[in-house]
């Protein structure tokens, strides 16, 4: 039997995204990461409603040369102490690459459905970007999208918008079986 799983994108939905001019970027230290609030909790109601929690992050700085994947594993470690995290799957590559697994293209998605046995149609993505819901979107699930308002594009076709993790786990419960409304 195939699991269900809700992928979730890092900067944003779960920690703290840093905003300068109106764009989002991933914290550089421990220092800087902040868990969102809320976060654990949510999590830990998907985690006991049966859903897999897989990270699924783009961190083209690696191959910007502006960060290590020590660095990036640093922040992993710290995120997988505080979290019921099941899996972090990172992409390192930048546009240029043209690599599957780089956001917006599904290839995190669909390499932790084969070697998970995950259902990607009763699973959801979580994601503060166009790219992650477009990912989400090629991969098969449902999409949730937190707007924050950025200063780029919006998302083409989420399935639901939210304004947190914690609507969006409500709405991800209702839809499992669960009755909870979005407050």
């Amino acid at each position: 039997m195939r699991q269900r799983a809700v992928f979730l994108d890092r900067d944003g939905v779960i920690n703290r995204a840093l905003v300068r001019d109106g764009k989002p970027y991933p914290p550089g230290s421990l220092d800087e990461l902040e868990i969102l609030p809320g976060v654990p909790e949510a999590l830990a109601r998907l985690h006991d409603a049966g859903f897999r929690l897989i990270v699924a992050t783009n961190q083209p700085d690696v191959a910007r040369g502006l960060r290590d994947k020590e660095q990036i594993d640093v922040l992993h470690q710290a995120l997988f102490a505080q979290l019921p995290l099941d899996e972090i799957r990172v992409c390192y590559h930048d546009d240029s690459d043209n690599c599957q697994c780089r956001k917006p293209k599904p290839g995190l998605l669909l390499d932790a459905a084969k070697s998970l046995e995950i259902n990607l149609h009763e699973s959801f993505m979580i994601g503060d970007r166009w790219r992650d819901i477009d990912a989400g979107n090629h991969a098969g699930c449902m999409t949730v999208f937190i707007d924050y308002d950025y200063a780029e594009r919006k998302p083409q076709a989420p399935t639901v918008c939210v304004d947190s993790l914690a609507q969006a786990v409500e709405w991800i419960l209702a839809r499992g079986g669960e009755t909870h409304e979005i407050h």
